[in-house]
């Protein structure tokens, strides 16, 4: 196996999607499938059950790994310290060790302008995003402490380059940026580093979004300058795992943009 053998990796979002071909088709999903074929065993967070158990039953059975699936929802009516705390009792209780941490979940209302913007759905990013990821990574300190474990925060282009129609979505996720960067501060003495990243990837969601909106696909997706759109598991799962790897220790509290050449920055 790989270098995570024996270690546990929690990942939120990570429910089963499939495109139209078959090929894995959310990025938390993506990402689940590169930290098994890396021998990591997995604890996946989602709001919807039976995804988690579709994602269960294909990692075990493809990569003879153990996963834990956790219906979790973070969100602005529930008792959200209560809800992640559960899930770390769980992983705790099923595997006895956290070594990673990969904060993917979100929901938003994109394409709702400032002026538009109520306050459901404002809540809806930040709750899903930024305050989802504060109580993950402060569950989960202790446990990363204990075996200088790692951090992976999900931002956004839409954030680093003031996307239209996104701006709860983009509050949510600068605001995860600049929660990383601190946390890099604190805990680099604890040996966790804590990075994030910016994806753009081929979707079931983006699929959907093209079938029945073709006109404001066009309008509104743009192609990289690689001439595809990254593949979840192998252009940004991969990646994502070897913000785990040892070899990656010393850098922390740095952002990359996985956008195919659209992310440039000075």
């Amino acid at each position: 196996m790989g270098f995570l053998e024996g270690k546990t990796a929690i990942i939120t979002g990570a429910g089963m999607a499939k495109l139209k071909n078959g090929e894995p088709g959310a990025i938390g999903y993506g990402i689940a499938i590169a930290y098994a074929k890396e021998g990591a065993n997995l604890v996946i967070t989602g709001r919807n059950a039976a995804k988690l158990e579709a994602a269960k039953e294909e990692l075990e059975r493809e990569y003879g790994i153990e996963v834990l699936p956790v219906q979790a929802d973070v969100n602005a009516g529930a008792d959200n310290k209560a809800v992640v705390q559960g899930v770390i009792d769980a992983a705790i209780e099923k595997f006895g060790r956290i070594d990673v941490l990969v904060n993917n979940a979100q929901a938003s209302a994109s394409g709702v302008t400032i002026a538009d913007h109520t306050t459901d759905q404002f809540d809806l990013a930040v709750y899903s995003g930024l305050y989802a990821t504060f109580y993950y990574m402060q569950a989960c300190y202790p446990h990363l402490k204990e075996t200088k474990g790692s951090v992976i925060n999900f931002a956004s282009g839409a954030g680093l380059f003031g996307n239209y129609g996104q701006v709860a979505y983009a509050a949510a996720k600068e605001g995860i940026r600049g929660m990383s960067r601190v946390a890099a501060t604190e805990w680099g003495p604890d040996g966790i580093n804590v990075n994030v990243v910016c994806p753009l990837a081929w979707t079931a969601a983006l699929e959907n979004f093209k079938d029945a909106y073709p006109e404001a696909f066009e309008a509104n997706v743009h192609m990289p300058p690689m001439g595809h759109y990254g593949d979840v598991e192998k252009e940004i799962g991969r990646v994502v795992v070897q913000l785990a790897n040892p070899d990656f220790k010393f850098m922390t509290g740095e952002t990359l943009v996985l956008e195919g050449g659209m992310g440039q920055r000075p």
